[in-house]
């Protein structure tokens, strides 16, 4: 046989030994994961609930999921060990102060666009303004104003009730 022809098949056998080894690796550093568990860790069980460790066991994992919950969980089906600052984010809703510098980044672009003059400048110049009138306006015309001459027939076809969308037809 030809080297050549036996090339595809090394490639595909080199390939899933490469696959099954690296599965086998994350099995184990889950499995190490679980093992290291401890109590009064946080953690995500599989399904997404979040819960903190009260006993651990061989097979078994005992978590308090609120207060007087206690659940009993196999120890495969713990997804992740969350450290503390992450699960106290997740849970409690607590932020960790990030901002060591003590420096504030604004929202929007209001400090790009700030001069160096007094807000009351800014206030006078506002007020030399027309205000504008928001209010609604008269659909009738006034008694004054010319009324179109098919005014009347609108005014006919209004008394029917109109349909809706949602109204049909047929009975």
């Amino acid at each position: 046989m030809n080297i050549v022809t036996l090339l595809p098949f090394i490639v595909l056998i080199g390939a899933m030994l490469l696959m099954t080894r690296s599965a086998k690796r994350k099995q184990q550093q889950a499995a190490q994961m679980r093992n290291d568990m401890q109590p009064g860790s946080g953690v995500r069980t599989i399904g997404g609930m979040y819960a903190t460790v009260k006993e651990v066991n061989d097979d078994t994992v005992l978590v308090d999921a609120g207060p007087g919950v206690d659940l009993l969980f196999a120890k495969n089906a713990i997804g992740a060990v969350l450290t503390d600052d992450e699960y106290n984010r997740i849970v409690h809703g607590v932020e960790h102060d990030l901002k060591a510098d003590g420096s504030i980044v604004p929202d929007d672009a209001s400090s790009l666009t700030e001069t160096d003059e007094p807000a009351a400048d800014a206030v006078t110049d506002a007020s030399d303004e027309q205000p504008v009138d928001l209010g609604k306006k008269d659909a009738e015309p006034a008694a004054d104003e010319d009324v179109p001459a098919d005014a009347g027939a609108t005014k006919a076809d209004d008394a029917e009730p109109k349909k809706t969308d949602g109204e049909a037809d047929a009975k």
